[in-house]
Parts: C-alpha cells; sequence; structure tokens
C-alpha cells in the first residue's frame, strides 16, 4: 500500500511541547496535516486553544490540549500526564521537545539565580523528565520517534547566552546518549537544529535585524515530519532544518 504524502502520520499519535506559538505550533499543524493525532502542550491554554482550532478547522484529526508549565512541573506532573495518554490515546509514537525559554543575555557573572534555575528546569530537566515518564509508552509502539529542537548553541558557546546556552549544550548531549541507550529499541532519537527562525524569541535576543533574512517557521517542518514518519529509520543524528539544507 503507498500511503498519500498527506497521510505519512496517519494512525500515530504525537506530543508537541511549546505547541502554543512559533516553531512548535507550525510542526504540530505540519503533522496533523499529514494525519497525526496530535497532543499540544504549553503553558498558556488560550494559544493552545488557538492551534486546535486551526487544526479542527483545517480538516485534521482532532487534537488533544495538555496545558503544562515545564519550568515548575515536578517528577509526578510528568507521571500523571503520560497515564493520561495511556487511558485516553492509548499509544504513542512521537515526542518533540520544542519548548524552550530565553529570558535574558547577560554575562554569567551577573546572571539571577532564579532565571538561571526556570530555565534550566524548563530547558533540560523538563525534557528529561517528560520523556522518562513517556518512555515505557512510547516502547510500546512498533516504530517511535523523539525528536529534541537544538540550537547552534548547543555546540558552539556563545558568550552572554547563559543559562539558554548551557541548558541547550546539556539537552544536546542528553539526546545523543538517549539514542545510543535506547538504539536496539524501537524508539529513535534525533536533533534539529532549525537555524534562526522568525519567532519571538529570535526578535527579543536580535533586536534590528533584517526580518525578511528568517524563515518563518512553517518553512522548516518538513525535517520533523520526515523524523516523525515510521519509516524514517534515523537514529542519533543532528539535522539543520533550514531551507534548502
Amino acid at each position: 500500500m503507498v500511503v498519500s504524502e498527506a497521510g505519512r502520520l496517519a494512525g500515530r499519535a504525537i506530543l508537541v511541547t511549546g505547541a502554543g506559538d512559533g516553531l512548535g505550533r507550525a510542526v504540530a499543524k505540519s503533522f496533523a496535516a499529514h494525519g497525526a493525532e496530535v497532543i499540544l502542550l504549553g503553558r498558556t491554554p488560550s494559544k493552545l486553544e488557538g492551534v486546535y482550532d486551526e487544526i479542527v478547522a483545517a480538516g485534521g484529526v482532532q487534537p488533544a490540549i495538555y496545558p503544562l508549565d515545564l519550568a515548575g512541573a515536578t517528577p509526578k506532573e510528568y507521571r500523571d500526564l503520560a497515564n493520561t495518554l495511556r487511558e485516553e490515546i492509548g499509544h504513542l509514537e512521537g515526542l518533540l521537545h520544542n519548548a524552550a525559554i530565553l529570558e535574558i543575555l547577560t554575562p554569567l557573572e551577573s546572571h539571577p539565580f532564579d532565571v538561571w534555575e526556570r530555565t534550566l528546569r524548563a530547558n533540560l530537566t523538563g525534557p528529561f523528565l517528560l520523556t522518562q515518564a513517556c518512555l515505557p509508552l512510547l516502547g510500546e509502539a512498533a516504530d517511535a520517534s523523539i525528536v529534541f529542537t537544538g540550537d547552534e548553541c548547543m555546540t558552539k558557546p556563545k558568550g552572554y547566552w547563559g543559562a539558554y546556552g548551557v541548558s541547550k549544550a546539556g539537552m544536546h548531549n542528553m539526546a545523543l546518549m538517549l539514542a545510543q541507550e535506547l538504539s536496539q529499541t524501537p524508539v529513535r532519537v534525533n536533533v534539529i537544529d532549525p537555524g534562526p527562525v522568525r519567532t519571538a524569541m529570535r526578535l527579543r535576543t536580535h533586536p534590528g535585524a533584517p526580518l525578511s533574512s528568517w524563515p518563518l517557521p512553517e518553512e522548516l517542518t518538513a525535517p520533523y515530519v520526515a523524523l516523525m514518519c515510521a519509516d524514517s529509520g534515523q537514529r542519533g543524528q543532528v539535522i539543520r532544518a533550514q531551507p534548502g539544507m
């Protein structure tokens, strides 16, 4: 049987963090357009509801909404999420770690501790706990995919990027460790570095730069869809997602 391009993700349930806006919103909508049942996770219910409405209006499979603040969630809340997915959906074939916060650019010497702690919890500890909670359900699938959204600073340290840069470097190493540990299982792990994207975060960190020089989030969804497909086969890869790459 030949699967149509529009149905590449049919029958697959995919959890997307940071799904309320920016790249997460675009990728979640693209997953739905390719037939996936998407679980929209984020900290702002109104934003998630907006994405939900867009998916339904476009004729996608009815998504689910799960509000959760990764910067403050406890291990039990992650376990509760995984239990809810098992009870309400029954299967999970994909997990996209896209949520991230970047509050300030500042020297390490003057980096506020509360911002440091909050950023590491949202960008590194949260993905660790969420992955740990979801792995049993992912492991029951015939094929499953975990994708982490990275950043250039995960391998090229940049001054003033503080907790965000440290969290992305840690996430990068965690993802590749996980890829090795799961290499003989049905669960594949990869990292996508989207490069500069026209999002609110990019505008905050690069004020004054020409907007037209950055691609829209919608232009970068193809690698995410490809890695979530059952026939991807990719493991332990770091993939650049800029148009033409």
